[in-house]
């Protein structure tokens, strides 16, 4: 597609390096392993993800363990990732018109990657895509499985696509503005292309999964004729469900911050932000209250006589696979930073590091590594409450 000189000028160098489909590009093949990852040290810790996640289990030693097939999986996307980018950089030497005019090279990559993803008919890691797609078929509408047919995969997964949310709403940006005319993948994201409420109604999309997920639970624990004091009466999932509706504000008013004039809604600028600030700031403690006292099972916020439970260590639990508590206490501070990375927005000095293209992209892979390490003690939670407490098990949203 040919370049607008118009908005060569607006390309900065990170843009230039990495354009924006390549950003995508690197986010989900980093995502891939990351997951090999988790794959690979929980069953270090003798935790069986597979299990939990009712995916099948290896019948036979010869067959490779499931991070080997991740891993495999990852580095088969990885290869071509990287050709492909040497190939850009050669091509357009960092010039601004050659870089607008080859952006059909890093979509063409992003292409590819969904056909091998979406149409899994190679043999490698053949039946794990399969289980992947039915999943992603399943949660795309907000569905939920049984607890004994695979639902805290479903979980799992859906609380992935959160993470990925802004991920996806450049994923949109890019292919819509390829298919601009006049506008290049590789320019200037535009994102209000395709209108100013599409890429923010993408972004709120996963979080909407979540919140039907938490009212479906919510309704079988309501209408299940066998509930009791173990099951509970749902309040745990109703909670969750206002959790993640918290976000919805925070998308609304980040659009309008961007793509609005405030007087036209009758409000100033800094009454706007302040509107923001407080959503941000209850979404943002809320979910990590959520992540730490009831995601990962920790004592940090119970009442002072279960904090203090000489059995664990202070703020922790009793159960844990992790070899240090400092592995605990360290997570909870990263997670805790990384849910409030919008802070950068309340410094002078940093008030504008949020709108820069190698900023946002930074902060999309935070919250990607954010969520990865927070599947570690999600999953081991999990784990516990099977060895433990089973019958907590049905609780669990």
């Amino acid at each position: 597609m040919d370049g607008d000189p118009a908005v060569e000028p607006e390309l900065d160098a990170f843009s230039l390096l990495l354009p924006l489909p390549y950003r995508i590009a690197v986010i989900l093949v980093l995502g891939v392993w990351a997951w090999g990852v988790n794959l690979h040290y929980l069953s270090i810790l003798k935790i069986d993800l597979p299990i939990l996640i009712k995916y099948h289990t290896r019948t036979s030693s010869s067959i490779p363990p499931h991070h080997r097939r991740t891993y495999q999986l990852a580095a088969t996307v990885t290869v071509p990732l990287i050709i492909s980018i040497l190939l850009f950089w050669i091509i357009t030497h960092g010039q601004p018109a050659l870089v607008l005019a080859w952006d059909i090279l890093p979509q063409s990559f992003l292409f590819l990657l969904a056909v091998f993803f979406l149409l899994p008919f190679q043999r490698l890691s053949r039946t794990g895509r399969y289980r992947f797609l039915s999943t992603l078929k399943r949660v795309s509408i907000g569905g939920i499985a049984e607890a004994d047919n695979g639902k805290f995969g479903d979980i799992l997964l859906a609380d992935v696509l959160t993470s990925y949310a802004k991920v996806l709403g450049d994923l949109f940006v890019s292919w819509c503005m390829l298919l601009s005319p006049g506008l290049s993948s590789t320019g200037k994201p535009d994102r209000n292309c395709g209108g100013a409420y599409m890429v923010p109604l993408i972004i709120s999309v996963p979080s909407m999964i979540r919140l039907r997920q938490c009212l479906i639970e919510f309704l079988r624990v309501r209408n299940n004729p066998n509930k009791n004091a173990t099951t509970g009466w749902g309040g745990q999932h109703l909670a969750n469900a206002l959790k993640y509706s918290s976000a919805f504000p925070v998308i609304v008013l980040s659009a309008l911050q961007r793509g609005t004039n405030p007087n036209d809604f009758g409000m100033t600028e800094a009454s706007l932000f302040r509107l923001w600030l407080f959503f941000v700031f209850l979404n943002s403690f809320y979910s990590f209250y959520w992540d730490v006292a009831k995601d990962w099972d920790l004592t940090l916020f119970a009442p002072s006589s279960v904090r203090n439970n000489p059995e664990h260590p202070w703020g922790l639990r009793r159960h844990q696979h992790f070899h240090s508590k400092q592995m605990y206490y360290g997570a909870i501070l990263i997670d805790l930073m990384l849910r409030c990375t919008w802070s950068f927005k309340l410094s002078p000095h940093l008030d504008h590091f949020n709108d820069l293209e190698g900023s946002i992209f930074i902060m999309e892979f935070l919250e990607v590594l954010r969520r990865w390490l927070w599947i570690f003690f999600r999953v081991e939670t999990e784990w516990g409450i099977l060895i433990h407490e089973p019958s907590e098990a049905a609780k669990n949203c």
